[in-house]
């Protein structure tokens, strides 16, 4: 993965995180990263999302690994069975994906770098670790929500990268 990706994704990553609006003692308002402040009992919810979900519904999910590891991806790179990517059939190379566990609700963020499955039935293929994240490795395959991650005002912000 080259570097301005990873720069890409780190950034799309924090954005994720969000922020509280609190107000200080003195009435100002500040912004405070949510995850290193303590909560206040004045805080309120600051809408500094720039990211929309685009909700792609239910899709059958499957994953591949070891076998591939180290192969060329479709889009050219080498597959890397620790990244959190993912193979789909007609998505753009570089497109975001919030794919959700919904029997454990556990969430993983991937990008699309290789195409398949070419399996009838299955949506998509992620990669071993993301299968790991999202606790479907030992089933091999599961019903999973998937959402597109898209930045406001941005129709594809990623394809350039690529």
């Amino acid at each position: 993965m080259n570097s301005i990706t990873k720069i890409f994704i780190i950034s799309v990553m924090i954005l994720l995180v969000g922020f509280t609006l609190a107000t200080s003692e003195n009435g100002n308002n500040e912004v405070f990263d949510s995850i290193t402040t303590p909560a206040v009992e004045t805080e309120t919810a600051a809408n500094t999302s720039v990211i929309n979900y685009i909700d792609k519904g239910e899709m059958v999910a499957s994953w591949y690994g070891p076998r591939f590891h180290g192969r060329k991806t479709a889009n050219g790179e080498k597959y890397n069975q620790m990244a959190f990517t993912a193979a789909h059939k007609k998505l753009k190379f570089g497109t975001l994906l919030r794919v959700t566990n919904p029997d454990n609700n556990k969430s993983v963020i991937v990008r699309i770098n290789d195409r398949g499955p070419y399996i009838r039935g299955r949506h998509l293929d992620l990669s071993k670790a993301s299968a790991m994240a999202l606790g479907i490795l030992d089933q091999g395959v599961a019903k999973l929500k998937v959402e597109q991650l898209s930045l406001k005002g941005v129709n594809f912000p990623i394809i350039s990268l690529n």
